[in-house]
């Protein structure tokens, strides 16, 4: 044993009890996941993105053309996907595979 203090966590993935700060540090670096746009730049919160090819909007009655920026991007849990506002569509959500860091 490291530590008389330190509390223990069952992980279920290896099926040992583990000391919870080791389970925290691992759960964090888990969390790490970096998000790339089409041309493999790394995004993050609130940077700016151009839409690399029209895309038509479900839900509303109009399509974002090629070349429309994007402004002050959220990141979701899905490194896939971003959340982001248009000026005529509010909670718009885009794959990160249609835009291009500006």
């Amino acid at each position: 044993m490291t530590d008389q203090n330190d509390d223990y966590v069952y992980d279920d993935a290896t099926g040992e009890w583990r000391p919870a700060s080791e389970m925290a540090a691992i759960a964090a670096s888990a969390g790490n996941v970096e998000v790339r746009d089409a041309a493999g730049n790394v995004l993050a919160d609130g940077d700016s993105v151009v839409l690399v090819k029209d895309l038509k909007v479900k839900g509303a009655a109009q399509t974002l053309k090629q070349g429309t920026v994007i402004k002050s991007i959220r990141l979701t849990d899905n490194p896939e996907e971003i959340d982001c506002r248009h000026d005529a569509i509010k909670g718009l959500v885009l794959r990160t595979e249609f835009v291009r860091k500006r």
